[in-house]
C-alpha cells in the first residue's frame, strides 16, 4: 500500500512540475510576443514624430497645398489616437491599428507626390534629411512587422502542439493575430512604359 501511495505523490508532483514548467514557458512566450509589438508600436511612433517636421518644412514651400497637409496632420492623429495592448491584442483591434496606420501612410504618399512639383523643396537638405529618416523608418516598420509575424508564429504553434495547447486553454492563453497585407495591395500594380 505505502508503495502505491509513494508512486501516485511521486506521479503527482511531477505531473505538478511539469504544469509549471509549461505554464512559465507559456507565460514567458507571451512577453516575448507583447515585447515585440511594443517595438513595433515604437518604430509607429517615431514615423508619426517625424511628421510634423516634414510637414512644417513642406509648408514652408507649398501653403496652398493646405488641404494635403492638414490631411496629413488629421491622419497623424487618428494613427496616434489609435493604441493597442499587446495583452488584448485581438485581430479586430490589429486591423483597426493597421486601418489607421494605413491612412497615415496613404496620407504620407500625397504629402510626397505634391513634393515633385515644388524643385525648390526636393533641393532644401532638411527636407531632404526628413524624407530619408521617414524612409528609413518605414524600412524598420517592415522589419518590425516581419518579426512580430514571427515570434506570433511561433507562440501560436506552441499554444496549438499536444501537451501544451491543454494548459493554454486551461490558463486562458489565446492565439495572437497576425500582421496582414492590406487589401490593395494584394493587387499587382499596372505598370505601363
Amino acid at each position: 500500500m505505502k508503495k502505491g501511495i509513494l508512486i501516485f505523490v511521486i506521479a503527482f508532483i511531477v505531473l505538478v512540475l511539469w504544469y509549471v514548467v509549461s505554464y512559465n514557458d507559456l507565460v514567458s512566450a507571451e512577453e516575448t510576443v507583447s515585447k515585440q509589438w511594443a517595438n513595433v508600436e515604437s518604430q509607429y511612433q517615431r514615423r508619426a514624430d517625424l511628421i510634423p517636421n516634414l510637414v512644417a518644412t513642406v509648408k514652408g514651400y507649398a501653403s496652398h497645398e493646405s488641404e494635403t497637409l492638414e490631411g496629413v496632420l488629421a491622419a497623424r492623429a487618428k494613427a496616434t489616437q489609435v493604441t493597442v495592448d499587446a495583452g488584448s491584442l485581438t485581430p479586430e483591434k490589429l486591423q483597426e491599428y493597421q486601418a489607421a496606420q494605413g491612412g497615415l501612410s496613404a496620407a504620407l504618399g500625397r504629402l510626397l507626390m505634391i513634393t515633385e512639383n515644388y524643385p525648390d523643396l526636393k533641393a532644401n537638405q532638411n527636407f531632404l534629411e526628413l524624407q530619408a529618416q521617414l524612409e528609413g523608418t518605414e524600412n524598420r516598420i517592415q522589419v518590425e512587422r516581419s518579426r512580430y509575424n514571427e515570434i506570433t508564429g511561433s507562440f501560436n504553434t506552441v499554444i496549438r502542439r499536444f501537451p501544451k495547447n491543454i494548459i493554454a486553454s486551461l490558463s486562458g492563453f489565446e492565439r495572437k493575430p497576425y500582421f496582414e497585407a492590406e487589401a490593395e495591395s494584394r493587387k499587382a500594380p499596372n505598370v505601363a512604359f
